[in-house]
């Protein structure tokens, strides 16, 4: 199977690619931005994932010959001067990025790309697929995360994935999120995940008794003991079985790790297991629930009283069950006029609200409060206002109700967009998953909990500078006559 993701893209985007080249608008230089207008799942916040496969992407892209005979296959009949031009594409434009891991709002632009037309359209399908995808299960395994507070997670999606690249980035998503640990190997070797595995229902039964299943896997791994109880019955059986073979192990010297519950009263079994575990002498050993799990059993399982230290969370958790798409846009900004300088803001308006745009090449600013040390808001201005950089004065109101609004004077501003690539070559060095990780836990200590609570959050500030504001206004006037 080909790897080449060149084509990893729309037909209209080809489409519109070929009638720049035919109308000679292709040299033309844009700026799009990626956003979303709605967080997902209810939640307070997402986590920015996507920009190392976003990135890898940009760098690799080119049309080999197997890519442009297809293209020669079309109804439109591709002139063959433009598959010419085709051979020699390379992404030569710039990225501004905000950094993965971090913690992002709606409305707020998470990548914004200034590139030829030509380029710009070619690349939009694949950095949605992207971003959309891994940011979306960041933000689910974020949820996760909270409703487990310090118990281990782990990752167990690949089976209920939706196809190999989904179950790959989504270990990787859960990773920066807090996860401790995957099932997908692959994702073990490819991003240096801690891989973590027990043994199926399938070994129990490939023996004659649940007895000679334990106690030969004990044998094979006796360092790395975790048995599955609930094959048969979990209290009458599993249950007393692997405390027997726990209990040989400590006469070796040796500690069983765990037993995992997958199915029943999670609740009630823990509680029950954790006991016998206890009166047994082997109050060391952990206990591994799954079953498709997601925050909200979570949540209900602890206030049971449920004795579960690991949480195996698969399905709700790779497939985002409750919303399986984040909705992210990418979308112009502003264009290149012949004849103009610099370039002019563009405006999208629609018989939806919501899907308006904030014209304009942006940046993105987190305000923090000198004094709590606190995000106060994220401040969306034009690229080329300095007011917010040097600490004046500035209006925070809400873009929907600009009636609510305060003012905010003692913070430091910190630009969220960040050089990723110019003009076709890496200008940063792309953190590893372990610093992403560390940088999300950082960020989360940043805000207020009431932000970050799992359900019904504080609506975190995002407001549009009184410049952009006005821009946006008169946009919207001049373009509604």
């Amino acid at each position: 199977m080909d790897t080449n993701l060149t084509l990893h893209t729309d037909k209209y985007q080809m489409n519109m690619m070929y009638a720049h080249w035919k109308q000679g608008t292709l040299y033309h230089k844009a700026v799009f931005e990626i956003f979303f207008r709605k967080l997902p799942f209810g939640n307070g916040f997402a986590v920015f994932a996507g920009l190392e496969r976003a990135v890898h992407y940009l760098q690799n892209l080119q049309f080999t010959q197997v890519e442009l005979n297809y293209l020669r296959q079309q109804e439109e009949q591709y002139d063959e001067a433009f598959l010419q031009l085709l051979e020699q594409f390379r992404f030569t434009g710039n990225v501004h990025a905000v950094a993965e891991g971090s913690l992002v709002f709606a409305g707020a632009p998470l990548l914004r790309v200034e590139a030829t037309m030509f380029e710009a359209h070619l690349i939009e399908t694949a950095l949605l697929n992207f971003i959309n995808f891994q940011t979306l299960i960041a933000t689910k395994a974020a949820r996760v995360k909270q409703a487990a507070g310090e118990d281990q997670l782990l990752e167990f999606g690949t089976r209920r994935a939706q196809e190999t690249d989904a179950a790959l980035w989504g270990a990787r998503a859960a990773y920066i999120s807090g996860f401790h640990a995957t099932s997908n190997m692959r994702a073990g070797m490819l991003f240096g995940i801690p891989v973590q595995g027990t043994h199926a229902h399938a070994w129990v039964q490939a023996h004659d008794s649940e007895a000679e299943a334990f106690a030969r896997y004990a044998e094979t791994f006796p360092n790395y003991v975790t048995l599955l109880v609930d094959t048969y019955d979990t209290l009458q059986s599993g249950v007393p079985e692997a405390i027997k073979v726990g209990q040989a192990l400590a006469a070796q010297g040796k500690r069983m790790r765990a037993i995992r519950l997958d199915s029943g009263d999670l609740a009630y079994l823990s509680k029950r297991a954790r006991q016998m575990l206890d009166e047994a002498g082997l109050d060391y050993v952990k206990i591994v629930a799954s079953n498709d799990l997601d925050e909200h059993i979570i949540t209900e399982l602890k206030s049971q009283g449920a004795q579960i230290d690991s949480w195996g969370v698969g399905t709700q958790l790779i497939t985002a069950a409750d919303q399986p798409s984040l909705g992210g846009v990418y979308k112009l900004a502003a264009r290149e006029v012949p004849g103009r300088e610099g370039y002019v803001p563009v405006i999208k308006i629609s018989g939806n609200p919501e899907k308006l745009t904030t014209p304009g090449v942006k940046q993105v600013y987190r305000l923090i409060n000198k004094t709590t040390g606190k995000a106060e808001a994220d401040y969306i201005a034009l690229d080329d206002e300095s007011d917010v950089q040097q600490g004046s004065k500035v209006k925070l109101f809400d873009p929907i109700h600009p009636y609510i609004y305060k003012y905010l004077d003692n913070y430091e501003a910190s630009p969220l967009l960040q050089p990723v690539i110019v003009a076709g070559e890496l200008v940063m060095e792309l953190p590893t998953l372990q610093q992403i990780r560390a940088f999300h836990e950082e960020q989360k200590a940043m805000f207020w909990p009431e932000y970050l609570r799992k359900l019904n959050p504080e609506k975190y500030r995002v407001s549009l500078s009184v410049k952009l504001w006005e821009l946006r206004q008169r946009l919207i006037t001049e373009n509604s006559k």
